[in-house]
């Protein structure tokens, strides 16, 4: 829907998706949901931004394929209406696709670059972003431009894995390290993060020594068998109590079952079901930022995890329009 049009041709009201009962969801445009451009409006409140690296990966290779993935997957959703938040998150807020970043494929450190710029020049205190990965590495850049502008937040993290370990082979920032690089460089509010759903073994005891030492809480996946989804929801709240909060989802905090297609898969993890109603009763107006990573297409089945990922990123837009003002760009 477009409410207005400016003389250049840019449109000045709210553009929502490409109407599925107009032109079918399987044509049209290939942006996430078939949302608008960044460059086809003339302001945004949320820009949901690609990041295809995966040279973070210690296992299974091709997170570099999940934006594409994601954007594809996408298609199958019917946006207009979301009837458990019961907002129409895309007549609410302008919401766009701001593309991928041309990540350099052979340096870690450069692809982080890349991906701080990206992400600086799309977030400011009246505009969010949401990233679909590429691996987890890319969460480490976007936590350094989100603190340009709203200073150190609460991270809450939704992954089978802790990821603050050191190092990998000498490599200091990967997959597995984002949240100790993160602590170590002040991106993160002492004492306000939480791990949500991790399980598996660990290299060490010390693994989980080191976590709390950094300041992070766990609730591993079979506290949820313990505590419910309000138990839990409690938990991240008492966490992160009216703190900005930094969201970042890891897929493969779903069981293998329900997402096979990622790099380090574990047993034992959430349902899609237990994942959306943890999300929907999260507080959308504290979420600055958010992404959604490790998605591999490689080893999908039926593109059940890019669904996955899809609804995921467009429940986090629903929750931020459901709990935040109207947005129309002037």
């Amino acid at each position: 829907m477009t409410d207005a049009s400016a003389s250049d041709g840019v449109p000045t009201g709210i553009v929502g998706p490409v109407a599925g009962t107009v032109v079918p969801r399987f044509a049209g445009s290939s942006t996430f949901a078939r949302l608008p451009r960044v460059d086809e409006v003339s302001d945004y409140a949320i820009a949901v931004l690609g990041a295809p690296f995966d040279g973070g990966t210690s296992f299974r290779p091709g997170a570099r394929f999940g934006p594409s993935a994601v954007r594809q997957a996408s298609r199958n959703l019917r946006p207009a209406y979301h009837p458990d938040l019961d907002v129409s998150p895309y007549e609410r807020l302008q919401v766009v696709d701001a593309g991928d970043v041309p990540c350099n494929p052979y340096s870690i450190d450069e692809a982080l670059k890349q991906i701080d710029q990206h992400a600086s020049d799309l977030i400011s205190d009246r505009h969010r972003l949401i990233t679909v990965g590429g691996d987890h590495t890319v969460a480490l850049p976007l936590l350094r431009a989100v603190n340009r502008v709203h200073g150190p937040v609460a991270l809450v993290h939704f992954d089978a894995h802790l990821d603050t370990w050191d190092t990998y082979f000498g490599a200091s920032n990967t997959h597995g390290t984002v949240f100790r690089r993160a602590f170590e460089e002040g991106l993160l509010i002492p004492d306000h993060s939480i791990h949500v759903g991790t399980r598996g073994p660990l290299y060490s005891r010390q693994d989980l020594a080191d976590d709390t030492d950094f300041g992070f809480q766990v609730v591993r996946a079979g506290d949820l068998d313990l505590l419910g989804i309000d138990g839990v929801l409690d938990r991240i709240r008492a966490r992160v109590g009216d703190a900005p909060v930094y969201l970042s989802i890891d897929i493969d905090v779903l069981d293998p079952a329900f997402a096979p297609g990622t790099g380090t898969p574990e047993i034992g993890g959430f349902t899609s079901r237990e994942l959306l109603h943890l999300l929907r009763g999260l507080s959308g107006e504290s979420l600055v930022a958010a992404d959604v990573v490790e998605v591999s297409p490689a080893y999908d089945h039926a593109e059940v995890t890019s669904l996955a990922a899809a609804t995921v990123v467009y429940d986090i837009t629903s929750l931020m329009a459901a709990s935040g003002r109207s947005s129309v760009p002037d």
